[in-house]
């Protein structure tokens, strides 16, 4: 059975904690575009597109942690767990290009881990998060 977590630094204002929600979200449904569902009318015949088909839930955690989650959970066999990491690189860059720059002159201990999602077996994401409140 597979779950997914968003994991976000709880210390952000609500303005970065949703921006950071909603840049992980897209980034999971390029690479799942399975996990959402069909567009669907309701009573009247209005068409709402399809959203998640999947809980979603929204933990808090500190950046030095987020770190050492996503460190563990690379560390799984590959394709057991997917991380999608938004770091404040990515956060303070005007263009992707800005970005990807940044990136790739920053030493992966350096980064300062605003968000996480993790996609993967139950088992696995429970043993990573479990101890992780909710984001409130």
């Amino acid at each position: 059975m597979k779950k997914c977590v968003l994991i976000i630094d709880g210390s952000l204002p609500v303005g970065l904690v949703a921006n950071t929600a909603a840049v992980l979200a897209m980034s999971l449904g390029r690479l799942h575009p399975e996990l959402i569902g069909a567009d669907l009318p309701d009573q009247d015949g209005q068409i709402h597109p399809g959203i998640t088909t999947i809980v979603l839930p929204v933990l808090k955690s500190q950046p030095e942690q987020m770190a050492n989650i996503a460190r563990r959970a690379r560390e799984l066999p590959s394709g057991e767990v997917l991380v999608i990491d938004f770091t404040s690189l990515a956060q303070q860059a005007k263009t992707y290009g800005d970005y990807q720059s940044a990136l790739s002159a920053t030493q992966a201990t350096a980064l300062r881990y605003m968000g996480l999602c993790l996609f993967g077996e139950a088992a696995h994401i429970k043993s990573l998060t479990g101890s992780l409140p909710l984001l409130r």
